[in-house]
Protein backbone atom coordinates (compact mmCIF):
# COMPACT_ATOMS: atom_id res chain seq x y z
CA UNK A 1 0.00 0.00 0.00
CA UNK A 2 1.12 3.76 -0.75
CA UNK A 3 -0.30 6.44 0.89
CA UNK A 4 0.51 10.24 1.32
CA UNK A 5 -1.22 13.33 2.89
CA UNK A 6 -1.12 15.30 0.22
CA UNK A 7 -3.59 18.64 1.81
CA UNK A 8 -4.52 20.04 5.17
CA UNK A 9 -7.64 22.55 5.77
CA UNK A 10 -6.13 26.00 6.99
CA UNK A 11 -8.98 27.80 8.01
CA UNK A 12 -8.91 31.40 6.85
CA UNK A 13 -10.72 34.88 7.69
CA UNK A 14 -10.19 35.94 3.91
CA UNK A 15 -9.17 33.92 0.83
CA UNK A 16 -7.44 36.69 -0.71
CA UNK A 17 -5.63 37.92 2.62
CA UNK A 18 -4.35 34.42 3.03
CA UNK A 19 -3.20 34.19 -0.40
CA UNK A 20 -1.39 36.83 -0.79
CA UNK A 21 0.95 36.13 2.90
CA UNK A 22 0.92 32.37 1.40
CA UNK A 23 2.36 33.25 -2.08
CA UNK A 24 3.68 36.60 -2.05
CA UNK A 25 5.45 36.80 1.75
CA UNK A 26 6.19 33.08 1.67
CA UNK A 27 6.91 32.44 -1.79
CA UNK A 28 4.11 29.20 -2.07
CA UNK A 29 2.68 28.71 -5.82
CA UNK A 30 -1.52 28.68 -5.87
CA UNK A 31 -2.24 25.50 -7.93
CA UNK A 32 -5.74 25.85 -7.67
CA UNK A 33 -8.74 28.89 -7.00
CA UNK A 34 -11.65 28.03 -8.31
CA UNK A 35 -15.16 29.56 -7.27
CA UNK A 36 -17.10 27.77 -5.68
CA UNK A 37 -21.33 27.37 -4.83
CA UNK A 38 -22.19 29.80 -1.81
CA UNK A 39 -19.69 31.96 -2.17
CA UNK A 40 -16.74 29.60 -1.24
CA UNK A 41 -13.76 29.13 -2.89
CA UNK A 42 -11.27 26.29 -3.61
CA UNK A 43 -7.77 28.26 -3.32
CA UNK A 44 -4.85 25.41 -2.90
CA UNK A 45 -1.26 26.98 -2.23
CA UNK A 46 1.86 24.77 -1.61
CA UNK A 47 5.51 25.15 -1.26
CA UNK A 48 7.21 25.93 -4.75
CA UNK A 49 9.46 22.89 -5.80
CA UNK A 50 8.46 20.55 -2.81
CA UNK A 51 6.97 17.54 -2.74
CA UNK A 52 4.76 17.67 0.64
CA UNK A 53 1.27 18.30 1.10
CA UNK A 54 -0.22 21.95 0.00
CA UNK A 55 -2.67 23.90 2.05
CA UNK A 56 -6.54 23.88 1.14
CA UNK A 57 -7.28 27.79 2.62
CA UNK A 58 -11.18 27.42 3.68
CA UNK A 59 -12.79 30.76 4.88
CA UNK A 60 -14.46 30.83 8.13
CA UNK A 61 -18.33 30.93 7.61
CA UNK A 62 -19.59 30.11 11.25
CA UNK A 63 -18.67 31.24 15.04
CA UNK A 64 -16.87 27.60 15.46
CA UNK A 65 -14.55 28.21 12.05
CA UNK A 66 -14.11 31.72 13.21
CA UNK A 67 -12.68 30.43 16.39
CA UNK A 68 -10.44 28.25 15.36
CA UNK A 69 -8.64 30.63 12.85
CA UNK A 70 -5.15 31.33 14.29
CA UNK A 71 -5.63 28.66 16.87
CA UNK A 72 -5.53 25.23 14.66
CA UNK A 73 -2.76 23.79 16.61
CA UNK A 74 -4.04 24.74 20.06
CA UNK A 75 -1.21 26.87 20.10
CA UNK A 76 1.65 24.57 19.64
CA UNK A 77 4.16 24.94 16.27
CA UNK A 78 1.83 23.33 13.77
CA UNK A 79 3.64 23.33 10.67
CA UNK A 80 6.87 22.88 9.66
CA UNK A 81 8.45 24.72 6.44
CA UNK A 82 11.87 22.29 5.19
CA UNK A 83 14.02 24.73 3.33
CA UNK A 84 17.29 24.10 1.24
CA UNK A 85 18.77 27.33 1.96
CA UNK A 86 17.73 29.01 5.27
CA UNK A 87 19.73 32.36 4.97
CA UNK A 88 17.40 32.75 1.36
CA UNK A 89 14.54 31.90 2.44
CA UNK A 90 14.58 33.54 6.16
CA UNK A 91 15.72 37.07 4.28
CA UNK A 92 13.05 36.74 1.34
CA UNK A 93 10.31 35.87 4.15
CA UNK A 94 11.05 38.62 6.40
CA UNK A 95 11.86 41.26 3.82
CA UNK A 96 8.36 40.32 2.06
CA UNK A 97 6.41 40.71 5.80
CA UNK A 98 6.91 37.38 7.68
CA UNK A 99 7.04 37.94 11.06
CA UNK A 100 9.59 35.11 12.87
CA UNK A 101 8.86 35.45 17.07
CA UNK A 102 12.91 34.07 17.12
CA UNK A 103 15.91 35.10 15.66
CA UNK A 104 17.58 32.00 14.17
CA UNK A 105 19.12 28.80 16.21
CA UNK A 106 21.11 26.44 15.42
CA UNK A 107 20.62 22.55 17.05
CA UNK A 108 21.58 19.29 16.44
CA UNK A 109 18.74 19.05 14.06
CA UNK A 110 19.26 21.97 11.99
CA UNK A 111 18.86 25.58 11.61
CA UNK A 112 15.38 26.66 12.71
CA UNK A 113 13.46 29.93 13.53
CA UNK A 114 9.47 29.78 14.27
CA UNK A 115 7.28 32.39 12.52
CA UNK A 116 3.27 32.99 11.98
CA UNK A 117 0.83 33.65 9.51
CA UNK A 118 -1.38 36.44 9.50
CA UNK A 119 -3.91 34.71 12.03
CA UNK A 120 -1.14 33.39 14.58
CA UNK A 121 -0.59 29.88 13.37
CA UNK A 122 3.19 28.92 14.04
CA UNK A 123 5.24 27.16 11.74
CA UNK A 124 9.02 26.43 11.83
CA UNK A 125 11.37 26.99 9.14
CA UNK A 126 13.87 24.36 9.04
CA UNK A 127 17.02 23.59 7.28
CA UNK A 128 18.01 20.12 8.39
CA UNK A 129 21.25 18.99 9.34
CA UNK A 130 22.14 16.63 6.45
CA UNK A 131 21.86 13.47 8.62
CA UNK A 132 18.20 14.33 9.94
CA UNK A 133 16.91 15.55 6.12
CA UNK A 134 13.60 14.17 5.68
Amino acid sequence: MSQSLFLITLVIDDYDRAKAFYCDALGFECLQDEEQPEGKRWVVVKPKGGSGAGFLLAQAVDERQKAAVGNQTGGRVGFFLSTDDFARDHAAMTRAGAHFLEAPRHEVYGTVAVFSDPYGNTFDLIQHATATAP
